[in-house]
């Protein structure tokens, strides 16, 4: 056990991190070009803000966080998704007497204690974003739009995405009351977990994905039908702007999103390229979470999106990630004069801003040639330790085979102007 990654998580090794920093690269880019700024929160938090804030009917809630007590006996949970953690820093640096509204985004690992199958891990990562103080339906839109914009960037084609409006807590009260007198009958037939939901939140037996479940509750009344005026008007306001952005959409009545402080719009951009997790992003409007968790009322809205599901499905859709460059220089050494030599020139170099190496384990000639193909360097000095007293070096380019000496005093303008630095 001790030189296996635990289950449900993985490494990432130099030979794939590049896809990783790609994809965070093109993520900050989109997200800066919306006007969004990064904010960065703490692994761990209290355990009572993801069940103030996440909800105690959820699966994540009751199933799947890792919660720990620390050495002082507070209980301490891992992150189990992004928002509630965004929130309580608002609320603590009372971030919300600034201008609004506010626009951040985060790229952040999180924990849930799940069965790990395709795209989805114990440890797992989330690009996401979270928009306070505008309850306008526009922005629900801009968010939807940034995460259509960063698929496009990526060349993602095949992504769908779908809407739902679940309401606010006037029109759900009345429509849960509908729900339950719908249920009443079928619920000996559900499974357990629906059961313990009936009462305190009976929408989220919607979100079940228990086949036998699904099929008693095929004709359930739904939320997008028992809108109030006020949902129902920010709902067609959010179509309408879909339509503005060019954004093409479904509205699926089923969305109910996995997490109790959902408000109005949800939505899901969805995959038919990663099996049955189809879910590549998903979020909504969260109008209430703000002063469930202490704060004033401040409506929201954001979404997350997990890393390792985008990368598979890039891979499903054949979308190659551009691979990093090689390195610009490797030096071969000949001798133990021209070893020393080659360290200082080294250094040099990465003074400079040109990537450099050069061999540490003693190896032939023809070996570091080799070492130098690897890593994909554009070009090889040559040195031994007649060039050393000559001071020279043999530059040779990797791609043409093109080999000149060259003055040791002159090497870095040289190379500078070959790199087009």
């Amino acid at each position: 056990m001790l030189t296996k990654a635990p289950k449900g998580t993985k490494d990432v090794l130099a030979t794939e991190v590049y896809k990783w920093q790609y994809l965070e690269k093109v993520f900050r880019e989109v997200c800066e070009s919306f006007g969004y700024k990064e904010i960065r929160t703490p692994v761990f938090e209290h355990t009572e803000l993801f069940e103030r804030g996440v909800g105690e009917t959820t699966d994540v809630v009751q199933k799947e966080m890792y919660t720990f007590e620390d050495k002082a006996g507070r209980s301490i949970t891992l992150k189990p998704e992004g928002t509630a953690p965004v929130v309580r820093a608002l609320i603590e640096h009372k971030l919300y007497s600034g201008p609004l509204p506010l626009k951040f985004f985060y790229i952040t690992p999180c924990y849930r204690y799940e069965r790990p199958q395709a795209g989805r891990l114990r440890e797992f990562h989330q690009f996401g974003i979270e928009v306070f103080g505008s309850d306008q339906p526009a922005v629900d839109v801009e968010v939807m739009a940034l995460v259509y914009n960063f698929y496009k960037a990526l060349n993602v084609d095949g992504i769908g995405l779908n809407i739902n409006s679940i309401g606010c807590s006037k029109c759900r009260t009345e429509y849960n009351i509908k729900l339950r007198n719908f249920l009443e009958e079928k619920l000996h037939n559900l499974c357990e977990t629906c059961q313990s939901r009936y009462e305190k939140n009976p929408m989220r037996i919607l979100d079940c994905k228990n086949e036998k479940c699904q099929a008693e509750i095929l004709d359930a009344p739904i939320m997008i039908n028992h809108l109030c005026d006020e949902c129902n008007e920010h709902f067609e306001k959010v179509k309408e702007y879909l339509e503005l952005a060019d954004i093409k959409y479904n509205v699926d009545p089923k969305i109910v999103r996995g997490l109790d402080y959902y408000t109005k719009t949800a939505f899901e951009f969805i995959s038919n390229e990663i099996g049955s997790q189809s879910t590549v992003c998903g979020g909504g409007r969260y109008d209430g979470l703000v002063e469930e968790l202490g704060g004033p009322s401040t409506p929201a809205v954001g979404f997350g999106m997990g890393i390792e599901r985008l990368l598979l499905t890039l891979e499903n859709n054949g979308i190659e990630i551009p691979k990093e460059k090689g390195l610009d220089i490797f030096i071969v050494t000949i001798g133990e004069k021209a070893d020393k030599e080659a360290f200082r020139l080294l250094n040099d170099l990465r003074k400079n801003e040109i990537s450099a190496d050069k061999d540490y384990l003693g190896r032939s000639i023809k070996a570091q040639f080799k070492y130098s193909d690897k890593l994909e360097a554009q070009y090889t000095i040559v040195i031994g330790d007649d060039e050393v007293d000559k001071g020279v070096v043999s530059l040779k380019n990797m791609h043409s085979g093109e080999q000149q000496e060259v003055a040791l005093v002159n090497l870095i303008d040289e190379l500078k102007s070959r790199l087009g630095r």
